[in-house]
């Protein structure tokens, strides 16, 4: 795997893996406090509470920020309910546990938060990648 950190605050563990992350700005715009893209370290956790920094994870599109309970004896965070959220100009947001059949016949699970490539423009079809801000995408 990657470029994968952890952030505690004592209750919550925030896991950031960089190479899932589309640049969505979700959680900045969500909690500015906490999430600081020029700071380094990037993740202000004490800067927010526990139960503001869940809700904003649960909002990350590419599902590069996950959480966990820090003092749950089997490190899983919530299971989320499925749901289909379409952003404006954006991608369409399938929330929750779902296997995803690729063309060539690739099985592979999803969890959390997975974004689907609505501009026909990712590079990483069929999820996306950012490239609908490039591309001024409308819908």
């Amino acid at each position: 795997m990657g470029n994968t950190k952890e952030y505690s605050n004592g209750e919550v563990t925030v896991v950031w893996e960089a190479e899932k992350c589309i640049h969505s700005a979700m959680c900045v715009k969500g909690l500015p406090d906490v999430f600081q893209p020029k700071e380094r370290p990037w993740i202000k956790i004490d800067s927010g509470t526990t139960d503001n920094i869940i809700k904003t994870v649960k909002k990350c599109p590419s599902g590069a920020l996950s959480y966990y309970m820090t003092d749950s004896e089997d490190k899983t965070s919530e299971i989320l309910e499925t749901k289909v959220e379409v952003l404006e100009n954006g991608p369409l947001l399938i929330y929750g546990t779902l296997k995803v059949t690729h063309k060539d016949g690739k099985q592979e699970t999803k969890n959390k938060t997975t974004a689907f490539c609505r501009c026909g423009a990712s590079q990483n079809k069929p999820y996306c990648d950012g490239a609908h801000v490039k591309q001024d995408f409308k819908g």
